[in-house]
């Protein structure tokens, strides 16, 4: 366990910023570094063992090579912790007009295509890991958390182990525990943008077993019906984003932005 105030692979903690199933999130001070204040990620206890590190370490090999304006960029790591950029202004819900939410969508669109022509599929996009800074107009958003990622040279010849997924916006394909691809980020980034413009993603359930059958066989909303300020249109776009067969859906997420962002501004 880290404390605030304590010292850690030299920096000094500040305070905790989130905590997920394996690790701690906190913000932490280093003197006469360049990035004086980071985010620090630490392995729990109980997750310091081989598969773990090597996660980790993966996480941070991943999003080194993926350097990009809206990809968190890494700094620092060791065998259980890594440094990485901190970001000020919360997740991607606290955004409150329609144009900064849509703006946030097309950078993040931007940062998944441009991890997608390097080979890698983010695997669990979702609003708790796109992070917007405090000073939105100036720095925008930045998408973290490359912890499931998939470099698909890498695993093109295994299926995964076990299916890892944020269950709102998991698209099919990744719920049959088939390799994730460009794709499978797009619904999960259609997903995510219902969810910003809406106050909900596409489908919801109180039974996770509920929730994977509506992503696997339930038809996309008509998301215009409960809300009114949308078109007909939004819910076309948000079917084919959200289609059941992957290559029905848009070409890239910065399309799918686009056309998004065409039909609500």
């Amino acid at each position: 366990m880290t404390h605030p105030g304590q010292s850690f692979a030299g920096y000094v903690v500040e305070n905790l910023l989130g905590r997920g199933g394996q690790a701690a999130v906190y913000r932490a001070r280093a003197t006469g570094q360049t990035h004086p204040v980071v985010a620090l990620k630490v392995l729990d206890e109980q997750h310091r063992n081989p598969a773990g590190i090597a996660r980790m370490a993966r996480e941070y090999r991943i999003a080194d090579r993926l350097r990009h304006r809206h990809i968190v960029a890494v700094y620092d790591h060791g065998r259980h912790w890594m440094t990485m950029q901190y970001v000020d202004g919360g997740n991607a819900t606290r955004l409150t007009s329609l144009q900064a939410k849509l703006e946030a969508l097309s950078q993040i669109a931007g940062a998944l295509d441009h991890a997608h022509h390097d080979g890698v599929v983010h695997s669990d996009v979702k609003p708790a890991n796109i992070l917007v800074h405090q000073n939105f107009s100036q720095h925008g958003a930045v998408l973290i958390d490359f912890g499931v990622a998939h470099v698909l040279a890498e695993d093109v010849w295994h299926r995964p182990a076990q299916v890892v997924a944020s269950l709102p916006y998991a698209a099919p394909e990744l719920l049959q525990g088939r390799l994730p691809q460009a794709a499978t980020d797009e619904y999960a980034l259609a997903c995510t943008a219902v969810e910003m413009l809406t106050g909900a993603p596409p489908f919801t359930a109180d039974d996770p077993m509920a929730l994977v059958d509506a992503h696997l066989h339930q038809a996309p909303p008509e998301l215009s019906r409960q809300n009114p300020w949308l078109s007909r249109s939004f819910d076309t776009i948000t079917a084919r984003a959200i289609a059941k067969d992957p290559d029905r859906r848009y070409s890239s997420c910065t399309e799918l932005v686009q056309h998004l962002s065409g039909v609500v501004r």
